[in-house]
């Protein structure tokens, strides 16, 4: 009876040791490949494409009359000399230019235009999302070669009470056109300096940092 009971507490103990374990564990789930520190080889990243918000210079050669420093506004228009109302989000700086381009040429022979972005945001398709228990939640504009390093600098790095081995990367995949969720080691990477915890980061990634239970 005595061995029966003593059987009993061990397999108990063990359940709720595997309990403890997955409450305080590490990520769960597919993990992406790691990445350096400081990247190998540096190079461009997708086209950029102008967002709301954006500070954008119009020049046109030989013309500066027709050039413009604009904001795009948030409905995503731009308004220059001779153009009103142009749709500008959704562009690259330069499909811009070159819609541009036709509408001055009922004015002008053959202009020439440039298109040069100052200040940017993005599109949200194109930003980093922080969100959780971070030291201020952000939208980051994507930039080529970022890694989640990067942008957990950015947003001050993991709260106290952060559970950063639990943070998810949500990252919409073009070819199978679903959301995939991948696991994050931010504690690994940040408190422990892990480099194998450090990912490469795409255009719309969402970071999600959930608290610690205890």
């Amino acid at each position: 009876m005595n061995i029966n009971r003593f059987s009993c507490l061990l397999a108990s103990s063990a359940v709720m040791g595997l309990a403890l374990t997955g409450c305080a564990g590490g990520a769960s789930g597919p993990q992406l490949p790691p990445t350096t520190f400081v990247a190998m080889q540096e190079g461009p990243g997708e086209d950029y494409i102008i967002g709301p918000l954006d500070e954008l210079t119009i020049f046109v050669w030989r013309n500066p009359e027709l050039g413009a420093k604009v904001q795009v506004r948030p409905d995503g228009r731009i308004t220059t000399p001779l153009i009103t109302d142009m749709p500008a989000v959704g562009k690259t700086p330069k499909m811009l230019a070159d819609d541009i381009t036709l509408q001055l040429s009922q004015f002008i022979q053959d202009p020439l235009v440039s298109v040069i972005v100052n200040k940017f945001s993005g599109t949200y398709g194109q930003q980093i999302r922080i969100i959780g228990a971070t030291g201020k939640p952000a939208s980051l504009p994507y930039r080529a070669n970022m890694t989640v390093l990067d942008a957990m600098i950015a947003v001050g790095g993991l709260s106290e009470y952060a559970a950063g081995n639990r943070a998810k990367l949500i990252r919409f995949d073009k070819t199978s056109g679903k959301q995939v969720e991948y696991s994050l080691r931010l504690s690994d990477l940040l408190r422990k300096g892990d480099s194998k915890a450090n990912v490469m980061l795409m255009p719309g990634d969402v970071i999600i940092i959930p608290e610690s239970q205890f």
